[in-house]
């Protein structure tokens, strides 16, 4: 892998739903779960591999959790030029919240190249 990381121009994200899935595990402390559909779409002409993810959530009430990780939900798609590579996963949080981060990739050239997460909200419903 050759130099620094930097921010590539040919990889954006989208955050196609956040849906509010109360069904869904969640600790006394979090009780709020919402599931996110993301895709990561590659307009460069070289093949990307997401290679790992860095999420950041602040809640309302100040608190901040950091998630880092290998890969996306398991996986380290080669993204081809003019592909895209869609997934759900899903945070829980105390109230409402704000959530963003990045991947982290490497281009077919050796670059490491990162693309930042939108920033979307994670509001609970009145009704929850």
């Amino acid at each position: 892998m050759a130099g620094a990381i930097r921010e590539f121009d040919g990889l954006r994200v989208t955050v196609e739903d956040v849906v509010y899935m109360p069904s869904l595990d969640a600790p006394p402390e979090k009780p709020h779960p919402f599931v996110y559909f993301i895709s990561i779409h590659n307009d460069s002409p070289v093949p990307v591999t997401i290679r790992g993810r860095k999420w950041v959530v602040r809640e309302d009430d100040g608190e901040v959790t950091v998630v880092e990780g290998d890969g996306v939900v398991g996986q380290t798609p080669v993204i081809d030029p003019g592909g895209n590579f869609s997934y759900n996963s899903y945070h829980v949080v105390a109230g409402g919240a704000l959530a963003e981060g990045a991947f982290f990739g490497e281009a077919a050239s050796g670059d490491l190249v990162f693309t930042r997460i939108p920033p979307f909200r994670l509001d609970v419903p009145n009704w929850a």
